[in-house]
């Protein structure tokens, strides 16, 4: 029997676990899924906008695989602390591949951004989907206006969110914490903003056309900033361009010939404006945001223009990316935000490491959608399964989980994350919704225990 741990239980690393349990060339491969959360699913879970039920009705096939008698789930456990160093999992299993993400996102690196009130959009996600590592809240009684800098995806989600009045939300499974200072919230206008154009946004279609879609929410651009995006004024510019972008160029273009209705509510998408300073008041929290005009420089960049234009906002949301962290005991390419790697084996110094692997997003960088992990941790797996003739020769000190225990933790089986989504369902039942997530970690873990 071939024995593998698997770190992380989102995406890539419960595709990984399905391609190594469901191969024919190498029999009798076992393998524990661990997670520091005593939840899995990863930012299935915890990074998928509550208000995404398709996206996050992924959780039912990533379940199936969990549930294969082949995989074992084993949630509380942390890898890379006192208890369970990377050098002792490697003694309890033949192999281990490391699916730990990028937990970290970027800065924006302009003065002010220390400012209370300035936030990341991954904090700001954290604590709208329960994560129990957020922070308690965000204060959002006094903010009338907020700034979102980015142009991806999760700048569009928290846009959304912002927005989007609490009826809607409350059909969730948001935590009651976070619908509340939502529901109080007194947001009434939401600038989403992007330093180039937007032929180069991050965002999809369907993503871009929800925000048209929100009741009581008028969505706008301006039309002498789309103009300055070659895509937009240059048909054959336009065409070059993939799919997606040449279509989200279409749906600005048609926003232009909208007109305001007065709603209790506005986002506004701006583009070619790059941050320069937070601006702050007396009360040392945010005021607004400085941003630098920009056109762009025939490179694919922009180049500043020298005017500047002040945006007022009471909160400040960045959304500029992701960056890998290093895990102790595992190199880490600090540039790169990744694990070295070849074809997923960890390498160090040059050489590949005998029984580590990589995948997902710390192996590859912050790139692609949930799919992309898939063919990512298939090839991992299948370097992992052509070394498992020497992985194998190595004998193993007995059952994993008996060790784990020994060194002090208390580990989480399905079963505890089975009963943490019953007290969930619950607990949504006693406030008259749906599901509803907890937030916390003694919640997470009494419902776990099943107290």
């Amino acid at each position: 029997m071939l024995r593998v741990a698997v770190v992380g239980s989102g995406p890539s690393g419960v595709y990984a676990a399905q391609t190594l349990v469901q191969q024919r060339e190498v029999p009798g491969v076992r393998v524990d899924v661990l997670d520091r959360l005593p939840c899995p699913y990863g930012l299935v879970r915890y990074g998928v906008a509550p208000d995404h039920e398709k996206i996050k009705s992924l959780q039912g096939s990533l379940r199936s695989v969990l549930e294969d008698e082949r995989i074992r789930f084993l949630g509380n456990v942390e890898v890379g602390g006192e208890a369970l160093t990377t050098g002792r999992l490697l003694e309890l299993y033949h192999a281990v591949v490391y699916c730990v993400g990028a937990a970290r996102d970027r800065m924006l690196g302009i003065p002010g951004e220390e400012l209370a009130g300035v936030h990341s959009a991954t904090a700001f996600v954290s604590w709208y989907s329960a994560h129990p590592d957020a922070a308690a809240g965000f204060g959002l009684t006094d903010v009338r206006s907020a700034v979102v800098i980015g142009a991806g995806n999760v700048a569009v989600d928290v846009t959304r969110i912002l927005a989007r009045g609490a009826p809607e939300l409350r059909l969730t499974d948001m935590p009651e914490p976070a619908l509340g200072a939502l529901a109080a919230s007194g947001i009434r206008e939401v600038a989403m903003v992007a330093r180039r154009g937007p032929s180069q946004g991050k965002f999809t279609t369907k993503e871009l056309r929800e925000l048209a879609t929100l009741s009581g929410v008028d969505t706008t651009v301006l039309a002498d900033e789309l103009a300055r995006d070659p895509a937009y004024a240059d048909p054959a510019a336009a065409a070059a361009l993939p799919a997606v972008n040449r279509r989200n160029v279409e749906v600005l273009r048609d926003w232009t010939a909208h007109r305001p209705h007065a709603q209790a509510r506005r986002i506004t998408l701006r583009f070619f404006l790059r941050p320069v300073e937070v601006l702050g008041g007396a009360d040392g929290r945010v005021s607004g945001v400085r941003f630098e005009h920009t056109v762009p420089d025939g490179r694919g960049g922009v180049a500043g223009t020298g005017s500047f234009e002040d945006v007022d906002a009471q909160l400040v949301l960045r959304s500029v990316g992701y960056q890998g962290v290093p895990l102790p005991g595992l190199p880490f390419d600090a540039a790169r935000g990744t694990v070295p790697h070849a074809a997923g084996r960890v390498l160090r110094e040059g050489r590949a490491s005998v029984g580590e692997y990589v995948a997902g997003w710390i192996k590859r960088g912050p790139t692609g959608v949930i799919g992309t992990n898939r063919p990512c941790a298939k090839e991992t797996a299948s370097s992992l399964l052509q070394d498992a003739g020497a992985l194998a020769r190595r004998e193993l000190p007995g059952d994993p989980l008996d060790a784990l225990r020994a060194a002090g933790l208390a580990p989480v089986p399905w079963p505890g994350w089975l009963a943490i989504e019953a007290a969930e369902s619950s607990l949504g039942s006693s406030l008259g919704r749906r599901s509803v997530k907890i937030p916390d970690w003694p919640g997470l873990l009494a419902a776990a225990a099943g107290e």
